[in-house]
């Protein structure tokens, strides 16, 4: 089994590096980078530091994984943070040296492509923290989410118990960020309705595994930061979100199914399912496709956890992921799913 620590959080007033190990759009665009790297000094007292290719489009496997090495070697760098997700991290992993970031824990947070080096980090050891990149989550025109705001302060610099909340309101309908425009209002909103729990009869609590589904199939398919022993996953919490491609019912399915092939899907006492992202450039769904997407992927999940999980608590809804606001859920870290009366709890 592999020990699992959480590593020394930052203080007000140190570096954190700013990287990207997945997709240099930064360089495309600059606003929401910009923008964020202005909220982590001003809102967070935090001094980013940027490193070669976090601005790079096209920049290779081994230029991404240099950068990750040199934030992690350099004491003066007390946390890391991605600029944005991407869709090819998963050629970063070969260059990695596992013992040089074993030997440096920091905090590291991302989503979407970074559950990659998400992945990876549980493995060495380290407890990272899904959530709050900077272009999506610290770059919010006019100001973050409250709950994104609240979470990632609370992830950044306090260790403890932290107990999430649903959203009262909630977006995943994106703007242009090569607009100015863009930037002057922010996003608008739509009520949120509350999470939906199934077998809530109980309350587990374990180390959390995850992230993005998309790219989890793909690490399943390279055989690549998937642990051989399965039992490093007894009785844990399985994250599980979508991205903006937005993959459909049957391919949720079939990924899910898969999983459940495996044997992994048995593991976890509990799921918790990111609210699904239902709208994006390429598919501006009306608010009745948007409906049905989502509907369609719940019944998809449930679906697969009848055959392979069927007892699991599972939570819906929850507010990690590719939609706003983004709660940031520490991966490898304890989280706390209390059916009986509601609550998720994660230990930052």
């Amino acid at each position: 089994m592999t020990t699992i620590s959480y590593p020394p959080k930052p203080s007000p007033g140190d570096r954190i590096a700013v990287i990207s190990p997945g997709s240099g759009l930064p360089g495309l665009f600059p606003r929401p980078f910009d923008l964020g790297l202005e909220r982590l000094r001003k809102e967070y007292g935090l001094e980013p530091v940027e490193y070669p290719a976090t601005r790079t489009m096209g920049s290779t496997p081994q230029e991404r994984a240099d950068d990750i090495h040199a934030a992690f070697a350099d004491p003066d760098i007390k946390a890391v943070i991605a600029s944005i997700g991407g869709d090819d991290q998963i050629t970063v992993l070969p260059f990695l040296d596992r013992e040089l970031i074993r030997a440096n824990p920091k905090p590291f947070f991302g989503m979407s492509d970074n559950t990659n080096l998400l992945a990876f980090l549980r493995n060495t050891g380290i407890v990272a923290y899904h959530g709050a990149t900077v272009m999506t989550a610290l770059g919010r025109p006019v100001a973050m989410s409250r709950l994104t705001a609240d979470s990632l302060r609370a992830a950044l610099f306090t260790s403890g118990e932290y107990e999430l909340s649903p959203a009262d309101r909630w977006n995943d309908i994106d703007r242009d960020w090569a607009d100015p425009a863009t930037f002057d209002a922010e996003p608008g909103t739509q009520p949120g309705a509350g999470w939906t729990w199934v077998n809530a009869d109980r309350v587990v609590e374990g180390r959390s595994w995850g992230g993005c589904l998309e790219i989890l199939g793909w690490l399943l398919m390279a055989d690549r930061e998937i642990p051989r022993d399965l039992t490093e996953f007894d009785s844990g919490v399985l994250l599980l979100e979508t991205s903006e491609e937005l993959p459909s019912g049957t391919e949720i399915f079939r990924t899910l199914r898969n999983m459940g092939e495996r044997g992994l899907l048995r593991r976890f006492s509990a799921l918790l399912m990111g609210r699904p992202k239902t709208w994006s450039f390429e598919h501006p769904n009306s608010p009745q496709e948007a409906a049905r997407y989502a509907q369609e992927q719940r019944e998809a999940v449930l679906r697969a956890m009848a055959v392979y999980a069927p007892t699991t608590t599972i939570v819906f809804d929850v507010d990690f992921g590719h939609t706003d606001p983004q709660l940031v859920i520490p991966y490898g870290g304890l989280v706390r799913v209390d059916g009986p009366a509601r609550r998720i709890t994660v230990t930052y």
